[in-house]
């Protein structure tokens, strides 16, 4: 049986505070060292294509790659902080790929993976309702880390869209680690559950009960966020 194709789009805060204290720093390192458990992850399940995109946001959105890209194929380039926080700028750009087409009508739950350390400076909720506006988006597995004090959690509790699911915080690079390797194999192992015909929309987040790392601030000698 052909292989279902598994969308996982990061969503990434790069504004200027991220600067800040090594934040971007420990992002990229995040990143690039939960690649081999999230191409293990797919190896393990033949029956689910597992492709990779990455989106920042900053005082625009971009993305990263043209396309998404098979995680064998996938490498990470560097993100750099610069300017203010446009997440809904961003949920826009998200919502257009959330679509079909692009998206398939045969695909897996897509993950979308925000990290953000701070507030947004738009209009944020008009970029969720947009993703909540596309059969796609409803259906997600979301994941939302708050990096440092200054995160907006009830923002990110917002766009998980579950009032039984919390944001990760990670107050410091191992915690960050933590909840980066979390997001990139706990949430999809969950994408990678069919969805059954009819199901209700609500029950679609995929991982209950959650499941967090637990990594504190008292496991961790670096300095914290």
């Amino acid at each position: 049986m052909a292989s279902r194709p598994v969308h996982f789009f990061w969503i990434l805060d790069c504004s200027y505070s991220m600067g800040i204290n090594g934040k971007i720093g420990a992002l990229n390192f995040a990143i690039k060292e939960a690649l081999p458990e999230m191409r293990s992850v797919a190896h393990d399940n033949p029956s689910a294509s597992l492709l990779l995109r990455a989106l920042t946001f900053s005082t625009t959105a971009r993305w990263l790659q043209p396309t998404s890209t098979a995680v064998e194929d996938f490498h990470w380039d560097d993100v750099h902080p610069d300017g203010t926080t446009n997440l809904g700028e961003a949920l826009k750009l998200v919502a257009r790929e959330l679509e079909m087409p692009p998206m398939p009508e045969r695909a897996l739950k897509p993950v979308l993976a925000l990290v953000s350390d701070g507030q947004p400076t738009d209009d944020w909720r008009s970029g969720l309702k947009a993703i909540d506006a596309t059969p796609w988006g409803r259906r997600a597995v979301r994941v939302a880390i708050g990096i440092g004090e200054d995160a907006d959690r009830a923002m990110l509790k917002d766009f998980l869209a579950n009032p039984e699911l919390e944001p990760l915080d990670a107050n410091s690079p191992k915690q960050l680690a933590a909840a980066i390797r979390w997001a990139s194999t706990v949430a999809v192992k969950a994408a990678s559950v069919p969805v059954a015909a009819g199901s209700d929309p609500k029950t679609l987040s995929g991982y209950t009960p959650y499941a967090p790392p637990t990594v504190t601030s008292d496991d961790d000698d670096d300095d914290v966020w």
